[in-house]
């Protein structure tokens, strides 16, 4: 194979140490290797880099492992070095040989043959967005828990104000919770806490909110909400700092925000995600794969073995997911109408992934052109086919019994 890289060094880096090997391939084809160890304090990784350096190396391959590859990454690359970083399925050794210094010898050895594909590393304008809106995933997640905990509580306490309340930590939820920690025991009187929409519920409320709440739950009712609270403080500190980050990207987040199912929050999950940047993809497919959403390809012999997606971003995953969930639901828009069409063959998942992919390739598209999001129109698949739409709409009335006579509308003028 050709040489793309007369030096190139693979690292296999650890948390505490580097093993990096600098292969040299002479004119005759003939190589030689040197492999030291370094350590990953950052005055380390500097003499790392100078050594790298003096070595005169072309590229440096970094196998992604955990977040430990970070410290490696960014100080050899700030220092001009060529980086290139790689999943470790693609840079898997052969079994039975693996060892640190076998794996920084097997990157090397794929890095100067050009074997290697390289991860996105967004840069640090997105690497900041990504962490906040990563952050805000977390805390909104540990938020529900804490929710749920005292929903657990309640449930032990004989109140089932879950069973009426859709939110028991809403206007209404709170008021009643707080009137019970106060020490209020009389079901009437909490229920007559309700507010707006909630007051149809009261005689429910009333039989809901009769239990054996005493002062241990009084205890542990305040100590939960106290921890909903403080997410919920967390978690606007946060939306007022990613709206600051989201700046240069406005016009972005309100090209996403025109696909059904989109939200704002979901759009900026999808830049911080992506970068917004799609000259790292050189086409639509290639986004939509990257993101996990194209189908597998694993054929021998004939025989399809499987189509399973690959992993992807698994933060990304989540928000298009998010997205396709609502838009599902949607009656008067393409994707609605493709996943209604799909469930019905393949089943529901599939169907969430297919919806998924249509969004990615729709982004990929608007965040190149900079043009808004058109909606074919629930009636797409009717217009484009419209004799096997016809055919399908009579065979299903023959099925139910029906002889079908099919004839024009008197159009008037």
């Amino acid at each position: 194979m050709d040489v793309l890289y007369q030096r190139c060094a693979g690292l296999d880096v650890s948390k505490r140490d580097a093993k990096a090997c600098v292969r040299i391939t002479g004119d005759r084809g003939k190589t030689s290797q040197e492999i030291t160890t370094w350590g990953a304090m950052t005055n380390e990784v500097n003499r790392l880099a100078d050594y790298l350096l003096a070595q005169d190396v072309g590229l440096v391959v970094i196998e992604a492992t955990g977040d430990y590859w970070r410290q490696f990454y960014f100080l050899l690359e700030d220092k001009g070095l060529n980086v290139q970083l790689v999943h470790a399925k693609e840079a898997r050794n052969v079994p039975g040989r693996k060892t640190d210094v076998s794996d920084a010898a097997w990157l090397a050895q794929l890095g100067a043959h050009g074997l290697l594909h390289a991860c996105l590393v967004p840069p640090e304008n997105i690497r900041r967005l990504r962490d906040l809106t990563r952050a805000r995933t977390a805390i909104t997640d540990e938020r529900s828990r804490e929710v749920q905990r005292l929903e657990k509580m309640l449930e032990d306490s004989g109140i089932k104000l879950s069973s009426i309340a859709t939110d028991i930590t809403g206007v209404s939820g709170r008021a009643m919770l707080q009137a019970l920690i106060e020490g209020q025991n009389d079901p009437a009187v909490l229920a007559d806490l309700a507010k707006r929409g909630m007051r149809r519920k009261i005689p429910a409320l009333t039989e809901a909110l009769t239990g054996r709440f005493n002062e241990h739950h009084a205890f542990m009712a305040r100590l939960f909400l106290d921890r909903v609270d403080a997410h919920t403080k967390d978690l606007q500190r946060l939306d007022a700092r990613i709206e600051e980050q989201m700046k240069p990207f406005s016009a972005a987040r309100e090209l996403l925000a025109t696909v059904p199912g989109i939200s704002t929050r979901t759009a900026e999950v999808i830049i911080a995600e992506t970068g917004a940047d799609m000259t790292v993809f050189p086409t639509a497919g290639h986004f939509a794969s990257w993101g996990g959403t194209a189908p597998g390809a694993n054929e021998s012999a004939g025989r399809v073995k499987s189509t399973k997606t690959r992993p992807g971003n698994r933060y990304l995953k989540r928000a298009l997911g998010t997205a396709a969930l609502t838009v599902s639901r949607s009656q008067t828009t393409y994707l609605g109408a493709k996943y209604r069409r799909i469930k019905s063959r393949r089943g529901l998942m599939k169907a969430l992934v297919a919806v998924e992919h249509s969004m990615l390739i729709s982004i990929w598209h608007m965040l190149t052109t900079g043009e808004c999001y058109v909606d074919p129109g629930p009636d797409y698949y009717t217009r484009r086919q419209p004799l096997r739409s016809k055919e399908r709409a009579v065979q299903q009335l023959e099925n139910l019994g029906y002889q079908v006579i099919l004839e024009p509308l008197q159009r008037t003028g």
